[in-house]
């Protein structure tokens, strides 16, 4: 009798860790999926109604709503939250309060997307210009499609698709610089290849030659010829070159000594960004762009997507991390302005944390750390039990693996 109360109280506790573990896991992706929809529906809800021009502020870095973004900032905000929210809306809808939830922003942001394209539309936006800037956010929008290829862009319309597929082409009128910019005509064209069959290889060429060149070592590309201390390998560098190749590879296109050499500084970066996360939730801001908030992890959480983190790194152990940083900087007053829009700042309201190019669009850049909501939830990202990350751990005093340089 008592060892059959033994083995059944040995049940019960194996049965209510594993109840514990999955809760943790669940706890914190609600939490993901919620802070998400907070942020992105003022876009997705105006948007599909095509009231996005008439109701979105138009914040830059001197506070006032002059104008002087006002052309490009709509795109901006369009382009960049869609970007990272793909990956969650290529899992589909379902019949779990998350998947209804899905279901709903599916829908919005086909219409978005749709009345955006649209040139009868109050929201209509246009690829080609004014300026260069459009050239950023189209390519945003195309990885975007890319990362939710399987269910948004195969449930556009043809139209639409057609009057995408128009504006992803006239963008080739901005030439980029010598930086990251390359990338979003590279990005674009291979966009184009993967939904036209077609597409201009000269600028995929060109980018991938150049950034085989401006590698500076230890994981970390220069953004041009020289290596800047911010945070552009992981806003833009890594996580394009890494779409760009899969799509490449996956039309028996060679880049393969590059990819594979390029998936090993991939991971180094996400390593490297882990450890920056402090015990706090806190990391340095460093550079420019910083009003992008927790999307500078977006080599971190697109490592995650991908299931390719360093091998001394939980994946459970970067989603509290991430949790960490996320509740760091969403929680701090002036967030958001009463309508729920974001204000610029890293935590908080700071508008001179801008540059001149920052406006109300640009800062849903931020979303790109979601990512990971692409993954089912049984995933062990979400389903293994909370770990401390790195540098909690180490200012606990507990055991830690000492950090080394990728020489490659």
């Amino acid at each position: 009798m008592r060892s059959i109360c033994y083995l059944f109280l040995v049940f019960s506790l194996c049965l209510f860790s594993v109840e514990t573990v999955q809760a943790e896991g669940s706890s914190d992706r609600k939490f993901w999926v919620k802070t998400m929809i907070r942020i992105i529906d003022p876009v997705y809800q105006n948007l599909s109604e095509n009231r996005l021009r008439e109701n979105m502020p138009v914040e830059v870095n001197d506070g006032l709503n002059n104008g002087k973004r006002a052309d490009v900032t709509h795109l901006e905000a369009l382009g960049r939250s869609f970007c990272g929210i793909a990956p969650w809306l290529n899992l589909g809808e379902d019949d779990t309060d998350e998947g209804k939830l899905r279901a709903k922003y599916i829908d919005l942001s086909i219409k978005a997307i749709s009345n955006a394209v649209n040139p009868d539309s109050p929201d209509y936006m246009t690829f080609d210009g004014p300026g260069a800037q459009p050239l950023v956010d189209a390519a945003f929008l195309a990885q975007g499609l890319l990362r939710s290829k399987n269910v948004i862009w195969a449930r556009l319309d043809n139209i639409t698709k057609d009057r995408l597929i128009k504006s992803f082409i006239s963008s080739r009128k901005i030439k980029p610089s010598e930086s990251n910019w390359l990338l979003f005509s590279a990005i674009i064209e291979a966009a184009l290849l993967e939904f036209t069959g077609e597409c201009q290889m000269e600028p995929i060429n060109y980018a991938l030659m150049r950034f085989e060149q401006w590698y500076s070592g230890d994981g970390c590309y220069g953004d041009g010829p020289r290596l800047h201390i911010d945070y552009y390998n992981s806003y833009v560098i890594q996580p394009m070159l890494m779409d760009i190749m899969a799509i490449l590879k996956q039309h028996n296109i060679d880049c393969d000594k590059f990819y594979r050499q390029q998936t090993k500084r991939f991971i180094r970066q996400a390593q490297i960004q882990e450890g920056l996360i402090s015990p706090e939730g806190t990391y340095p801001v460093i550079g420019r762009s910083n009003a992008y908030r927790f999307g500078a992890f977006q080599v971190l959480a697109q490592a995650s997507l991908m299931q390719i983190l360093p091998e001394t790194l939980k994946p459970s152990q970067v989603r509290c991390a991430l949790t960490k940083v996320i509740k760091r900087q969403i929680n701090a007053p002036g967030t958001f302005d009463k309508d729920g829009w974001l204000q610029i700042g890293v935590c908080g309201h700071q508008k001179g944390m801008a540059e001149d190019y920052i406006s109300t669009g640009s800062l849903y850049l931020c979303t790109f750390v979601f990512l990971p909501l692409g993954l089912d939830e049984d995933s062990p990202f979400w389903s293994d039990k909370a770990e401390e990350w790195t540098s909690l751990k180490l200012w606990n005093g507990k055991p830690v693996q000492r950090d080394h340089a990728l020489y490659d």
